[in-house]
């Protein structure tokens, strides 16, 4: 049994949301994606050198879905990718991404550390009732024809999305254990900056031999970042997300900004529904479950511009043990 890790007072995991290196409405182009990361990592390489310690976590959905449109636009031309090895592939191409940036800020501000990707395996229970109702929707739109074909041929479960046509739909099990975790803490113990559970990582399930097999899932990338900060002993759990502050009743008129929150009171807005499950509600959760585990914990949700404010308490919300 691995040891519990000696807690870092300034280490931070920080949670990258996809809107980071990929924006609504834009084609892809790796140029563009590019832009996008060296816009991002100004804040992160400003946290390195106010002298915190820090992993680098990120979502991959718009691109993973453009993956799975190449192969599915390439069927019965090349091998088909399963979802599992799509996921680690984004990881490494994002990760290639984000640690040039990163790497290239850092130089420009006279500091000198080595940055290093992580595609990471993340263990699943393969009991876990997530497994038998998928619940995220991936790759392209299909005509219900062509859906119901691939759903005999393949065993997929695909469903009508909102009447734009039928997609496939994978589980979304919750994140046992890091697998690549001990490699992380080395890597964090020599100095290094690491980025890994890319689109929370892979799913793997362990095998009655103690094998690891992949599973063809998508893990909340929120959630993977939280156990991920647990396991390494991580005292700040920060959430980008694209917008400055969580918010009561957000887009309506009587909206309520909150700085800060304890666990009770985020429970307690949770079970009002205040906190969609598609949006909020797992970056909440997240930062529950982070902060629950041990009180001396903070968990920040905000932008990437209140990155650096947020740990100073001037931008972002706060979850606080109480």
């Amino acid at each position: 049994m691995t040891a519990t890790p000696r807690r870092n007072s300034r280490l931070a995991v920080v949670a990258l949301g996809g809107n980071a290196i990929l924006r609504n409405g834009e084609r892809g182009e790796f140029a563009q994606q590019f832009e996008n990361t060296r816009w991002s990592m100004r804040a992160i390489g400003e946290l390195i050198t106010t002298g915190y310690d820090v992993v680098v976590t990120h979502g991959n959905g718009p691109q993973v879905g453009n993956l799975m449109l190449m192969v599915d636009h390439a069927r019965g031309l090349v091998p088909e990718t399963p979802l599992s090895v799509a996921n680690a592939m984004t990881s490494g191409s994002m990760g290639y991404m984000i640690a040039q940036c990163l790497r290239n800020m850092m130089l420009a501000s006279g500091v000198r550390k080595n940055v290093v990707t992580v595609p990471a395996q993340v263990l699943v229970d393969k009991d876990d009732p997530a497994m038998s109702h998928p619940s995220k929707p991936i790759g392209p739109f299909y005509q219900e024809q062509e859906a119901r074909a691939l759903a005999r041929e393949k065993g997929w479960i695909l469903r009508d999305d909102a009447r734009r046509g039928w997609r496939r739909y994978v589980a979304s099990p919750y994140p046992v254990d890091i697998i690549e975790k001990d490699a992380i803490r080395h890597l964090l113990d020599q100095g290094f900056v690491v980025i890994t559970c890319g689109g929370g990582g892979v799913p793997v399930r362990l095998e009655s031999d103690g094998t690891l097999s992949g599973v063809d899932g998508v893990i909340d990338k929120d959630l993977a970042s939280m156990r991920l900060a647990l396991s390494i002993g991580a005292a700040i759990l920060v959430i980008i997300t694209a917008v400055p502050r969580v918010s009561l009743k957000f887009g309506e008129p009587e909206q309520q900004d909150l700085p800060c929150m304890t666990v009770a009171q985020a429970r307690h807005f949770q079970e009002e529904q205040q906190f969609p499950s598609g949006s909020m509600g797992p970056k909440i959760q997240a930062a529950i479950e982070f902060v629950q585990a041990d009180a001396r914990n903070r968990a920040i949700i905000t932008d990437v511009d209140g990155l650096v404010p947020a740990l100073e308490g001037k931008e972002g919300t706060t979850v606080v043990a109480g």
